[in-house]
């Protein structure tokens, strides 16, 4: 039996999976987001870590598990987010800096000014953003009194989520390559983290945690942190390379795109490093032994979050499923557009300057408008992302496997099959992020094979294009429009 935490943006999700793959037991719950800024991201480590240990807890129940049935856990988790915390007492030292928060945005204008760039796309695959974890490392090595100097005597702990989580469960400071691409001063080629760039960034390495194979046992739980389990945590992944994984796309030219709080589109290209491309990233998709695959990749800042704005925020739908009736109930858009750069534009536009917009509104618009346009304004963006992915491939894109908790939602798929031009398939697991992480654990300690992983796919659901190219087209030169008017908004 596995155990997949999958520790998200908003809330953790644990499943537990069977030797065959079957899922037996599941369990969720929400933590809270904290904004104490326009801009400002942050969440409760400690809260983050409470809510996995208890999720987990009842994950392990609900599957009806007897003492020895557990082999291994698997994590997969957000990336980006930036956790600091005191090694020898394992209490944070600040709150975590999440992937969607924009505070470092002028330190990027400023390395980008200096001509840092190039040698951040060289060396990383990535872009300099403030999406990334570096510049947040940065801000909290400046800003948190005294903390520099605990980071360079080995007083203070620096990870990304995973290390927090692999720190709570066993006590080892270690994270995985897939992780590790994510943080900006890791160079992808060389596999190990880039003095030059931590120079750059004033990060001592001793703070980071030491980067080990995301297959394989990367360190033993302590009963007590797992309700008595002592199983090797063997498989530790970021959240959409999991989930490459969990769509068996194992091999290279394959492809998915993942719906969360976030999209992203992810293409294998095996242990061929994607050169640096426009609007697109180069990242590990995970590292098996000594060898690291890669991907290219596609990241949308704002989709799910933006349904979880229109409940939370606004509070005009009272559960995310709601978007789907009101969205159907309507025959058009009215011209209707919602850019959702809620914290800025991700894949292709990577502009931290833009803000949400609303355009098209009339005295005739209503609550159904707004639920729509949200819904639209996923397909949008997954759309211009693949259109990107098209252009460096020279490929045409025959298909899209698609996963993530939108997938549920029928009227949003088959929108994103008319505008795209070609199905949509649904695998008959929807969490993928957590399968990806159970068949990487399953492997790290030899219950499954990745040719079993590669043969295993299997489609539940599949969206065909009903869009004549005119329509198609027209909607896109408006959301075109929109997005114009969208970017560039705050001023730096």
């Amino acid at each position: 039996m596995i155990l997949a935490i999958d520790q998200g943006t908003t809330g953790t999700t644990c499943l537990v999976f069977d030797d065959q793959a079957e899922l037996i037991g599941r369990a969720y719950r929400e933590f809270a987001q904290h904004f104490p800024r326009p801009g400002w991201v942050e969440h409760d480590a400690e809260e983050i870590w409470r809510v996995t240990q208890a999720v987990a807890g009842e994950a392990l129940d609900d599957a009806g598990l007897r003492p020895g049935e557990l082999e291994a856990v698997g994590i997969t988790n957000q990336r980006e987010t930036v956790c600091v915390w005191d090694p020898r007492t394992g209490e944070p030292l600040h709150r975590a800096i999440v992937w969607q928060d924009r505070r470092t945005a002028g330190r990027c204008d400023e390395l980008r000014a200096a001509g840092h760039e190039a040698l951040v796309r060289a060396r990383t695959g990535l872009v300099l953003d403030p999406y990334f974890s570096g510049t947040k490392i940065e801000w909290l090595l400046d800003n948190v009194p005294g903390l520099r100097e605990r980071a360079e005597e080995g007083r203070a702990a620096l990870g990304t989520i995973d290390a927090w989580l692999i720190y709570k469960l066993t006590g080892e400071h270690a994270t995985d390559p897939s992780n590790a691409s994510r943080t900006m001063v890791f160079d992808i080629g060389a596999g190990a983290w880039d003095p030059e760039l931590l120079e750059l960034l004033g990060i001592p390495v001793r703070a980071l945690p030491e980067v080990r194979p995301s297959c394989g046992t990367l360190g033993m739980t302590r009963p007590e942190a797992l309700h008595g389990h002592a199983v090797p945590v063997a498989g530790v992944a970021g959240d959409q390379q999991a989930a490459l994984f969990g769509q068996a796309c194992v091999a290279p030219g394959l492809c998915k795109s993942t719906y969360g709080t976030g999209s992203f589109v992810l293409q294998n290209t095996g242990s061929e490093r994607p050169l640096p491309t426009p609007g697109l990233l180069g990242t590990v998709a995970w590292g098996i032994g000594e060898r690291l695959d890669y991907a290219l990749e596609a990241s949308i800042f704002v989709t799910g979050a933006a349904v979880q704005w229109l409940r939370d925020g606004l509070g005009i739908i009272e559960d995310a499923a709601e978007s789907e009736p009101l969205a159907a109930s309507l025959q058009a858009n009215d011209g209707v557009y919602f850019v959702p750069a809620l914290t800025g534009l991700g894949s292709p536009h990577f502009d931290p300057y833009a803000r949400g917009t609303i355009v098209g509104l009339t005295r005739g618009s209503t609550r159904a408008h707004l639920a729509r346009a949200t819904l639209e304004a996923i397909a949008y963006q997954t759309v211009d992302a693949v259109r990107a992915m098209e252009a460096v491939s020279g490929e045409p894109l025959t298909e899209l496997r698609a996963d993530g908790g939108a997938t549920a939602n029928a009227w949003l798929m088959q929108f994103q099959s008319d505008l795209l031009g070609v199905p949509v398939l649904v695998p008959e697991i929807a969490e993928t992020t957590a399968l990806g992480a159970a068949y990487l654990a399953g492997v790290g300690v030899g219950l499954w094979t990745i040719d079993r992983i590669g043969a295993s796919w299997h489609e539940r659901r599949r969206y065909e294009p009903a869009m004549s190219a005119d329509e198609r087209e027209t909607l896109q030169h408006g959301w075109r429009r929109a997005l114009e008017r969208a970017r560039g908004w705050v001023e730096a």
